[in-house]
């Protein structure tokens, strides 16, 4: 947005742990105190900085305030639209069955958390002027449960990075690099290697293609069920055609990592629109994945890929070698991938955004008073 002439300011935790301020042009990021989250590898989140998004709103004043992590600061953007009259855009990126995942898995527990925080969820939504997700299955989901309608806006990939033209070289290097054989099929899994993700139905569902194939299996991410993930492999004796290079910051390497690829897992049952699968199938990968939640709005079965009941092992693994040992149908559904890929360009999504953000704008006499974090703030120039 900051590109296209708006002047934005980024509120987010610092990846240092020390607070600093970045500008560029119309960008400002203001990274603040932080602490490390026990629940996550590698990620930091804000720590009694009350006062200081309070200070940056008034100095900044902005004229849309737009939410991406509505829990861990919202009473501060709460507070901070008491005294002003500007919208309050919240976009959905988890919904409560992520918290619930997390619960040990006793009779009704997960059950009974995801309704109280599906209570709690209704009573924040209907604070915010709006709500934003990404896909329409979410929409609907969202709207069941608390009332509030969502604005449909997809998450976009850049096509300009995430492609499948693929040079050879590029292909041998990246293999060497992670000690994979030139000519063996390659199963890629990317993402978080946390229990929600299911990465170990990944690792269950490829093992019959690699003993039979020698097929090898990259998973690329960090997260705390690592070290499991690891030992599963040794228990299964398959070590070896497994890598776990961890997590790939540089998108130029990760999109050649995906055109490196033969095909593109994930047993995730909680996506809200699923970016990797967006990137896997913008380099034109098939991709297996579960019928659960969006999932079935990008992996159109037989089509692009296939997709399993939930914590169907058997079936994943029957349908990963099917496209290993079928060409045709991996040619067909690359090219559907590619296809599809297409309505998930970036640009698309600032358009989207930009346009709404106007609307919002200008209907803003008729807004409630409502609101926050990582906060993202954009100020449109008169």
């Amino acid at each position: 947005m900051a590109v296209r002439g708006h002047q934005v300011l980024v509120i987010a935790a610092s990846d240092t742990g020390q607070p600093y301020t970045q500008t560029e042009q119309n960008l400002t990021v203001m990274r603040l105190k932080s602490i490390r989250n026990p629940l996550r590898v590698n990620q930091r989140i804000m720590f009694m900085q009350r006062r200081a998004v309070l200070q940056a709103l008034n100095k900044f004043k902005p004229d849309i305030i737009h939410v991406h992590e509505p829990v861990q600061m919202g009473l501060v953007g709460l507070k901070y639209i008491k005294h002003v009259n500007i919208p309050i855009i919240m976009t959905s990126h988890q919904l409560p069955w992520f918290v619930a995942s997390y619960m040990p898995n006793l009779p009704g527990l997960r059950t009974w958390i995801e309704k109280l925080v599906w209570r709690y969820a209704r009573k924040l939504t209907m604070q915010y002027t709006t709500v934003i997700s990404p896909t329409k299955t979410i929409s609907r989901i969202i709207e069941t449960n608390t009332g509030v309608l969502p604005r449909t806006i997809n998450y976009g990939i850049d096509l300009k990075i995430f492609h499948p033209n693929t040079a050879e070289q590029e292909v041998n290097t990246l293999r060497r690099k992670y000690n994979i054989p030139e000519n063996a099929p390659l199963i890629l899994h990317t993402g978080r290697l946390d229990a929600d993700k299911h990465v170990d139905k990944v690792i269950l569902s490829s093992e019959g293609a690699i003993r039979k194939s020698g097929t090898h299996l990259l998973i690329v991410g960090d997260g705390c069920e690592k070290p499991r993930l690891v030992e599963l492999c040794k228990s299964l004796e398959i070590e070896n055609h497994v890598h776990f290079p961890g997590f790939i910051c540089n998108k130029g390497e990760l999109a050649a990592i995906y055109r490196s690829s033969n095909i593109f897992v994930i047993a995730s049952e909680i996506e809200t629109q699923g970016i990797v699968i967006l990137e896997a199938i913008a380099c034109g990968l098939p991709i297996v994945a579960v019928n659960a939640a969006c999932i079935p709005e990008v992996v159109h079965h037989g089509i692009n890929g296939y997709t399993t009941d939930p914590g169907d092992i058997h079936a994943m693994a029957n349908a990963i070698e099917k496209i290993l040992q079928n060409p045709s149908i991996a040619k067909s559904m690359r090219a559907k991938s590619l296809l599809l890929s297409k309505r998930y360009n970036i640009e698309f999504s600032f358009v989207h955004h930009e346009e709404f953000y106007y609307q919002l704008h200008e209907n803003r006499e008729f807004l409630p008073t409502y609101g926050l974090e990582k906060y993202m703030l954009m100020k449109p120039n008169k």
